[in-house]
């Protein structure tokens, strides 16, 4: 593995990032603004489905509107993430910050796929509105919200772990 980091580190568009002064931190401001919108978007659906805020909302209706531009920031977010993480492939990848990071990126995604697939979801019509959200879809929005969380957490300690 160590030898597939070092060839993405040594690629010319990573040297290129570490050199010029301003792509790095270019593509961590808009990785920022990005990573910021998805969580923001997803937060929004969570809260709805812990009955917290929203109620005016149905889940389906928040779903339609927010979920095409959560997946298009989150697109965003890969693309910078992806750029920022060759210019110091070993660096990032042997940060445990970021692999934390990493991992529960993947558990907010199965917890996701999870709801998607359970009968909650798949009966949304019957407590869209009006009815209160299953215990099974306020787990899993509870869920998403503390691992999106704990996302941030990481991905920020990540700049105090990288020496």
């Amino acid at each position: 593995m160590d030898s597939f980091f070092e060839w993405l580190y040594g690629l010319h568009v990573s040297q290129a990032i570490r050199v010029d002064f301003l792509w790095f931190p270019l593509f961590e401001s808009i990785h920022v603004i990005a990573i910021t919108l998805v969580v923001g978007s997803i937060a929004i659906v969570d809260l709805r489905l812990l009955g917290i805020t929203s109620d005016r909302k149905s889940v389906s209706e928040l779903l339609g509107e927010l979920l095409p531009w959560t997946w298009g920031f989150f697109v965003l977010a890969i693309v910078t993430g992806t750029l920022m993480f060759i210019s110091k492939a070993p660096d990032y990848y042997g940060n445990g910050s970021f692999r934390y990071m990493m991992i529960f990126i993947g558990l907010a995604g199965v917890n996701m796929a999870v709801f998607h697939l359970s009968p909650a979801y798949r009966n949304v019509s019957k407590w869209d509105r009006g009815v209160p959200t299953p215990m099974q879809a306020k787990i899993a929005g509870g869920l998403s919200l503390a691992l999106w969380i704990t996302v941030v957490f990481c991905g920020r300690w990540i700049g105090y772990t990288m020496m």
